[in-house]
């Protein structure tokens, strides 16, 4: 057995973040994992069974949603800032660290799509975790943008930053998109029909909203965390691949395992890039439990 408290804590700029801590039984201190979220979701899509699973193998769990984003504060809602969200994940590393159930010197991190890429970057630079999964994570924004956006639909898709730019510097309020949608002729995010059902699950009410701001696809668009996974040696990394993920893409996942030094391991699952939450969840997160076992046991 487990249990679930519910957590906050204090980011940059004083803004609150809250998430869950799972917490096995007994009095610990425990090894720790920190968990977050990929773009524009929250805690809540899918990634209780990830923590829920480590937690009843003997881990301490964070599970925090991105400011802006589920239970978290932060204005303006539905914006996605890279950066921001490895600084506050920052800040989550430090919280662990100070809860009196958990051992700080045995810290690791577990990033999922967007937050996949945010585990390069994290685990590149931050030396106090001991060791990271990126399960299907970004590689590089410009590579899916330039897969995913037809080319008669691009001029369209900078107008559209353009006119997001001059409407910020004339005060008006941020534009926002559709994340999923089917109708072609209403922008956004994504269209696959995985995504929609993805994005789109039960979840409680008032949890999430099916918008994102339009300069946060911009800031997508200039992420590239995949530069990243040279310098995450000598922490080490477990990168969980789709075999047939078109959202972040599996032969830029796989380049990139190459770039990166040892010590590291790939685990290659079925299907494609929603699949390890969900017919693959058995296989994505064993391999993420065996990974903490070896690096975060002693």
């Amino acid at each position: 057995m487990t249990r679930r408290e519910d957590v906050e804590f204090t980011a940059e700029g004083g803004t609150t973040l809250r998430g869950w801590l799972f917490l096995p039984d007994g009095d610990g201190p425990w090894p720790a994992i920190t968990m977050a979220h990929g773009y524009a979701g929250t805690k809540d899509h899918g990634l209780e069974p990830f923590a829920r699973l480590f937690a009843e193998h003997g881990f301490a769990v964070l599970l925090h949603d991105h400011r802006g984003f589920g239970a978290s504060d932060g204005q303006p809602r539905q914006d996605v800032d890279p950066w921001q969200q490895i600084a506050d994940w920052r800040r989550a590393v430090s919280y662990l660290e100070d809860r009196l159930e958990v051992d700080a010197a045995r810290i690791g991190l577990w990033g999922t799509s967007y937050a996949g890429g945010h585990a390069l970057v994290l685990g590149a630079t931050d030396r106090r975790l001991r060791c990271v999964v990126a399960q299907v994570p970004t590689i590089s924004g410009y590579e899916q943008g330039l897969r995913r956006v037809p080319p008669d639909a691009l001029a369209a898709l900078e107008e559209a930053f353009a006119e997001d730019e001059r409407a910020q510097y004339r005060g008006e309020p941020l534009r926002y998109q559709a994340i999923v949608g089917k109708d072609p002729a209403v922008p956004a995010s994504y269209r696959a029909p995985d995504a929609i059902d993805f994005y789109l699950q039960p979840l409680p009410e008032g949890v999430w909203e099916n918008k994102v701001t339009v300069r946060s696809t911009r800031a997508a668009r200039m992420y590239e965390p995949g530069q990243w996974i040279s310098r995450v040696s000598p922490t080490p990394l477990l990168l969980v691949v789709a075999e047939r993920d078109v959202i972040t893409l599996t032969d830029l996942e796989l380049a990139a395992y190459e770039r990166a030094l040892e010590p590291k391991r790939l685990e290659i699952i079925p299907g494609g890039h929603f699949d390890p939450y969900l017919t693959e969840f058995d296989r994505a997160g064993i391999a993420a439990l065996r990974w903490f076992q070896e690096h975060l046991a002693q």
